[in-house]
């Protein structure tokens, strides 16, 4: 009996150690020093993924991690993409991380007031993705950050920009108020572009607004000085002073050869500038100038505007500006 019982012993004791290695295999830290990117490719079953996993260091046996997995893991799949593996990571928390789908994530970043050409150029450089980067319409992409995969296709991503403009601009336009000038969802994205490229700073932007909205609804021209650098540059930095030429140019952007809106956008506004369009402060304001900290001073008379002009260059030439 007292055999019987000792082999019992010895059984049960491996047992236990057995089930540790089996846990401590499955549990304990992987053999990977340092952080891996792994590659899942689309339509790759667990199996192939092993595969990737033991190539890249992450795990010590493919075919011990498949059979741990059907043992010890659970039904849900896994999914397609690139994945960032920390090191040491168990092989558990590696199948968890796949059927998560916590893949690596790039991104494409549009500042607002970019141009669609800037937009085109940035798609185009993004790293590791496929296709031809469109050049968008104007005014029809939402400044933003992008999530991207790897071997994303860049006239999808430029879709799902455009789309995220769509969507704000649906529902900031059921927000409007009353005071808003413009009668068009078209119209907005025109007028906020033109907002957007005339100051940095959020706290003017209702105020720009206000200011080309009393323009247009008393008939002023908007005299806004991108909208005549647009058709030269496609909204790209001019790098000099505008010409008395440009100044007078027609050709359905310069606002201060023709009166009204231009023809359509020049840049690519943001949420706050479709914001302030749509909801432009409470002020009798016609005219703003540069104050000279990066921000303006505005006015609700010409005589006032003057006097604001005149502190302006007075500014500049003790900057040596002029």
């Amino acid at each position: 009996m007292r055999r019987i019982g000792c082999f019992g012993l010895i059984v049960g004791l491996l047992a236990i150690g057995a089930l540790f290695v089996v846990m401590q295999g499955w549990g304990g830290a992987g053999p990977a020093k340092r952080t891996v990117t792994v590659t899942v490719p689309q339509g790759a079953s667990l199996s192939a993924a092993a595969d990737e996993l033991e190539k890249a260091g992450v795990i010590r046996s493919a075919d011990r991690f498949r059979l741990y997995a059907r043992f010890l893991g659970d039904d849900e799949p896994i999914r397609a993409g690139e994945y960032r593996v920390p090191p040491r990571i168990s092989q558990s928390d590696v199948l968890k991380l796949l059927q998560g789908g916590r893949t690596l994530q790039r991104f494409v970043m549009v500042p607002e007031g970019w141009p669609s050409v800037l937009v085109r150029d940035a798609v185009a450089k993004a790293p590791q993705m496929e296709g031809t980067a469109p050049l968008p319409a104007e005014g029809s992409i939402l400044p933003d950050s992008y999530s991207y995969e790897r071997d994303g296709d860049r006239a999808v991503l430029v879709k799902r920009m455009q789309t995220a403009m769509d969507r704000y601009l649906a529902e900031a336009w059921k927000k409007r108020k009353a005071t808003a000038v413009v009668k068009t969802p078209r119209e907005a994205i025109i007028l906020a572009s033109i907002v957007e490229k005339e100051t940095a700073k959020a706290s003017e932007r209702r105020m720009v607004a206000a200011v080309y909205s009393n323009r247009l609804r008393t008939g002023m021209r908007l005299q806004a000085d991108p909208t005549v650098i647009y058709p030269i540059t496609q909204g790209k930095p001019l790098g000099r002073r505008i010409r008395k030429s440009e100044l007078q140019a027609k050709n359905g952007y310069n606002t201060y050869a023709s009166a009204g809106l231009p023809v359509g956008p020049i840049a690519n506004p943001g949420r706050a500038s479709i914001d302030a369009v749509l909801d432009p402060a409470d002020t009798k304001a016609l005219y703003f100038v540069a104050d000279g900290t990066g921000g303006h001073v505005f006015a609700d008379t010409l005589a006032e505007h003057n006097a604001n002009v005149k502190k302006w260059y007075e500014l500049r030439r003790a900057r040596g500006e002029m």
